[in-house]
């Protein structure tokens, strides 16, 4: 894991000055290594919001396999939650969690999948892209809703999609991953193009509308035995 990146003790107006820092910092080419471990994040909250819980599932990549992709490791990481809930800082509040499950991997992947926005934010650094930062690593936002930027409509069959975009700019894709089914919100991260990102969320599409590395992820959170 690379240098830490800031520290989290920051007021919101801080918080948010330093998201448009960072945004700079991003890396929306690809740059990628070869991809034999691709890892799926998710993270929720227990106590009324005081505990945030990352849970990460590793999967090996096998382009012969896939997207019948297995379970290399899976970890979930629990601490207290370090920033209230407020609209636009949720990689502030989420982040830390996911740090310290990363940090429990004995098989650091070459791609993560978040779920969760990527530069599809307000100011460009959503939890994926921030996230990207502190680990160095291409990452993907694949989130279940809009949070920024308007887009067409997009059309029913599995595969498509339309930009999402503010002005002139387009920051992420609205995807049809099953068809006639709600579609879901694309964005690069961190070190990865937009057109790059819609790939490999497609290629790890299996039977839901969620890609095989988020999906586990949420089920892994989801498991009412590691809720104890």
């Amino acid at each position: 894991m690379s240098a830490p990146l800031h520290e989290w003790n920051l007021a919101p107006k801080e918080a948010m000055a330093l998201q448009l820092q960072l945004a700079r910092r991003l890396e929306l080419t690809d740059r990628l290594a070869p991809i034999t471990h691709i890892a799926g994040v998710d993270i929720g909250f227990e106590e009324g919001g005081e505990i945030t819980r990352a849970a990460v599932v590793v999967l090996k990549w096998d382009p012969a396999t896939a997207p019948d992709l297995s379970v290399v490791e899976q970890v979930v990481h629990r601490e207290p939650t370090r920033m209230p809930y407020i609209p636009g800082l949720l990689s502030f509040r989420e982040i830390p969690a996911a740090l310290g499950a990363f940090e429990k991997l004995s098989v650091m992947p070459e791609l993560v999948m978040v779920d969760g926005q990527g530069i599809a934010h307000p100011r460009r650094l959503g939890v994926a892209a921030h996230l990207g930062l502190w680990l160095d690593l291409p990452t993907i936002g694949i989130a279940k809703s809009r949070l920024y930027g308007q887009h067409a409509e997009v059309g029913e069959q599995r595969g498509d999609w339309v930009p999402l975009s503010t002005g002139q700019e387009t920051i992420g894709a609205v995807l049809r991953s099953r068809t006639k089914v709600k579609p879901v919100y694309v964005s690069p991260g961190h070190r990865i193009t937009l057109e790059t990102s819609l790939a490999w969320v497609l290629r790890c599409l299996g039977r839901t509308k969620l890609p095989e590395p988020t999906r586990l992820a949420d089920r892994l959170a989801s498991r009412r035995d590691l809720r104890k």
